[in-house]
């Protein structure tokens, strides 16, 4: 099952992160694909601000993770950088500790993933024209999914 969500600028692909925010739940994981540029760290962006977080979401390339707190704790990952190798770091750990875990690049790691989480692959399809494929991996996820689109 997948969804298709077709957005033509950032602020609709804000928009549509932060209305995804108001179904969250405690160790949610999504998980964002998509080439440089596509609008990952944008949708991190909109998903952290619905949440409450005042200060400046920005991609967390270099420092692999970034923590902010929010309505509930919000784990922003980007695992490029990493190459496939998650021995540097806990990636369970931060799945279990009762927050929000959106993870860029989610599909360089996809051995370590959960079995159940939200994919969503980001298509650019113009200059500002993105197609959001979901794709829930699991039942809750599933009705996430259902509960907001």
């Amino acid at each position: 099952m997948e969804y298709k969500i077709t957005t033509k600028n950032e602020l609709e692909t804000i928009e549509f992160a932060q209305n995804l925010e108001t179904e969250k739940f405690p160790n949610m994981v999504i998980c964002l694909n998509g080439e440089l540029g596509s609008g990952k760290t944008i949708f991190a962006k909109g998903f952290g601000d619905a949440m409450g977080i005042t200060e400046d979401i920005t991609s967390p390339t270099f420092s692999i993770i970034k923590e902010y707190d929010g309505e509930l704790p919000f784990y922003h990952l980007d695992v490029y950088r990493l190459d496939g190798e998650t021995s540097g770091f806990d990636l369970k750990e931060y799945i279990s500790k009762g927050g929000i875990v959106i993870i860029e690049w989610a599909d360089t790691i996809k051995d370590d993933l959960p079995a159940e989480r939200l994919d969503i692959n980001i298509k650019i399809v113009g200059e500002n024209k993105r197609i959001l494929v979901l794709k829930p991996k699991g039942e809750k996820y599933i009705d996430f999914c259902e509960a907001v689109l």
